[in-house]
């Protein structure tokens, strides 16, 4: 095993806060919590503590520029509508779903509440090879050419063709092509069932549906199990 590298990570909340206000009424308010390695006492800790520590920043610095204009246009119409006052929420989350064989896997997730409709989610994966301290990307989970991205979307399609059946989910009428437009290889990560896929809100259904998601379980063929990934990590 390389110098400093981890077995596993331990991990507690850094928590933020921020409120903006418009002749002195609130009218955007953001909460964010990311993890922060306990303790950041070696090189693939500070990275990763690095790492989340920028993406608080950015999540705030887009509340500001972003959020805070929509936010400020909604105080007024109300005010000159005199409607109730609205204020805008943002949040920043993070959930930890593997964490064994050198790997650490977890998904962040934003939500924003806005004056009408639903509230507006956004997912992130991510997923670390603790012996390096880089994040691993989906297809080192996988045999070469063994068509890793096809083996995915045609997992997808024959869930949502299930759900659909069942009535327990409703898709856009296009999902099909939407699959393959939508597809990104950054969005996964993993859990103890297996590795977790999913697609942007609105990407492939309705807002009710929220961010669909889809596993293909360990051992399926041509998906390499994490302890598989964390030897060949260490033979090289």
């Amino acid at each position: 095993m390389a110098r400093d590298s981890l077995a596993e990570l331990h991990t507690e909340p850094f928590t933020a806060e921020r409120e903006w206000t418009v002749e002195d009424i609130p009218v955007l308010t953001a909460s964010v919590a990311v993890p922060r390695p306990v303790p950041a006492a070696d090189r693939v800790s500070r990275r990763i503590y690095r790492y989340y520590q920028l993406q608080c920043r950015s999540y705030l610095r887009y509340c500001e520029r972003w959020l805070l204009p929509q936010a400020e246009a909604a105080y007024r119409e109300a005010l000159a509508s005199s409607a109730p006052l609205p204020c805008l929420r943002a949040e920043l989350r993070y959930q930890v779903t593997y964490s064994q064989g050198g790997l650490w896997s977890l998904y962040t997730q934003s939500r924003e509440t806005a004056v009408s409709g639903p509230a507006l989610l956004t997912r992130r994966g991510d997923t670390w090879d603790l012996n390096g301290g880089y994040p691993v990307e989906l297809s080192a989970f996988f045999q070469p050419r063994s068509g890793w991205k096809k083996t995915l979307l045609s997992l997808a399609a024959d869930e949502i063709q299930r759900q659909e059946r069942a009535g327990v989910s409703r898709y856009h009428e296009g999902w099909r092509r939407a699959l393959r437009r939508r597809f990104n290889a950054q969005n996964y990560y993993l859990t103890a069932e297996g590795l977790v896929f999913f697609f942007p809100m609105y990407a492939i259904a309705p807002a009710a549906e929220g961010i669909p998601i889809f596993t293909l379980p360990y051992g399926t063929k041509s998906l390499r199990l994490p302890e598989e990934q964390e030897k060949e990590t260490e033979a090289v």
